[in-house]
């Protein structure tokens, strides 16, 4: 495909002939897919090929392919793709919690899960503020820590993402749809309850009171807003 990137693919599931097919059909679009069955040739393939994007599924032989997601999250910052029969949302914002990207539901349309490649990579490739400060709160980008009053704030892949852009649109009011499209094209009709589970959980990390918030505001019926000061960048 002139004209378009290509990218290295690693897969994780034990069903042989959906890799081989998804395999074809991605060599269509100029991608190379690479698989394993189990979590820990995967991981092991992961660390050897450090390929541009991971495709998990959730239903491994060997493990548990949210926690399998979570031990990658600790070392990696790749994008994630789970694949997955169960279609609930709850197991579908339990995978983003765990620090999976998207979540693509068994069966799927392979051009489906192409465009969401596409989309995640190209997401995860734009420019990002390397820092960004606001009173005691400190994210930086490049190492992947936030800070608050010195103290380091253990976040998933997820919050820290979630908080870098609240933070980056300080003083705007953000829609839940606009928090959804900005953490790397996760689909805001399935997924709209979780941004406020996301909150939920980041406020608590920050200490922050909703009903006189510091750092994170809700706005009745729309979205939130960082109303933290900047006093630097």
């Amino acid at each position: 495909m002139t004209g378009k990137a290509s990218y290295r693919l690693l897969i994780i599931d034990d069903d042989v002939a959906l890799n081989k097919l998804l395999g074809e059909y991605l060599e269509r679009f100029g991608h190379r897919l690479a698989a394993a069955t189990t979590a820990t040739d995967g991981i092991r393939l992961l660390r050897r090929d450090r390929p541009d994007l991971l495709i998990l599924d959730v239903m491994l032989p060997d493990a548990d392919g949210m926690e399998v997601c979570r031990e990658i999250r600790r070392e990696s910052d790749i994008p994630i793709v789970m694949l997955t029969a169960r279609g609930d949302v709850p197991d579908r914002v339990l995978g983003l919690e765990f620090g999976a990207d998207d979540y693509v539901p068994k069966p799927f349309e392979p051009r489906e899960l192409v465009a969401r490649i596409e989309t995640l990579m190209r997401r995860s490739r734009q420019p990002v503020t390397p820092r960004l400060v606001s009173g005691g709160l400190t994210l930086d980008s490049e190492t992947r820590r936030v800070e608050l009053a010195g103290a380091e704030v253990d976040l998933t892949s997820m919050e820290f993402e979630l908080l870098r852009v609240l933070m980056e649109s300080r003083g705007r009011v953000l829609t839940r749809d606009a928090v959804l499209q900005a953490l790397r094209g996760i689909d805001a009709d399935v997924y709209d309850r979780s941004v406020d589970m996301l909150v939920s959980r980041l406020r608590r990390k920050l200490d922050d009171d909703s009903r006189s918030p510091r750092w994170i505001k809700t706005i009745r019926g729309i979205g939130y807003q960082f109303v933290g000061d900047g006093d630097g960048s």
